[in-house]
């Protein structure tokens, strides 16, 4: 609404962003207190101002708080992912998380023994208990990792 230039980004003010969001303005100044969100800069009359990401910013918080994680757990979160900027830091993630899935496969090749041993529905309800959530994410890091079949 207060856009300077036609290329400029998109700036509301907190009404404006809370009709955006669905939330109400006063969890706007609650999360930015708790420093899950930051106006991108201040009006000339001192109002606090922000940018779309903002509004995708708050509907990430929701969806998080929609699957039980605590405010401090999303602040965690989103302060970690800050710090992971550099391509070093990227890199280094990257062979930390090869490093635990090579761990992991030592491990699921330890069961194999254990589970050619089971009873063919005692092997159905164990891989029952794997969520489809745990298998997508293996699924992506093994995507990221280049080493999956899938595909």
């Amino acid at each position: 609404m207060r856009n300077g230039a036609m290329n400029s980004p998109r700036l509301y003010r907190i009404g404006e962003l809370s009709a955006l969001a669905g939330i109400s303005p006063r969890t706007i100044d609650y999360y930015t207190g708790l420093g899950l969100l930051a106006p991108i800069k201040r009006s000339t009359g001192n109002y606090r101002l922000y940018d779309d990401d903002t509004v995708a910013r708050i509907r990430r918080i929701e969806q998080l708080k929609a699957q039980k994680y605590s405010l401090e757990e999303i602040r965690e979160q989103f302060t970690s992912l800050k710090r992971i900027v550099a391509d070093e830091d990227v890199t280094r993630k990257l062979s930390e998380l090869q490093t635990h899935l090579a761990q992991l496969e030592r491990e699921v090749k330890d069961l194999e023994p254990v589970l050619d041993q089971m009873k063919p529905q005692q092997v159905k309800r164990l891989f029952h208990a794997i969520t489809p959530q745990t298998a997508a994410c293996v699924e992506a890091l093994l995507l990221l990792l280049g080493k999956s079949n899938f595909m």
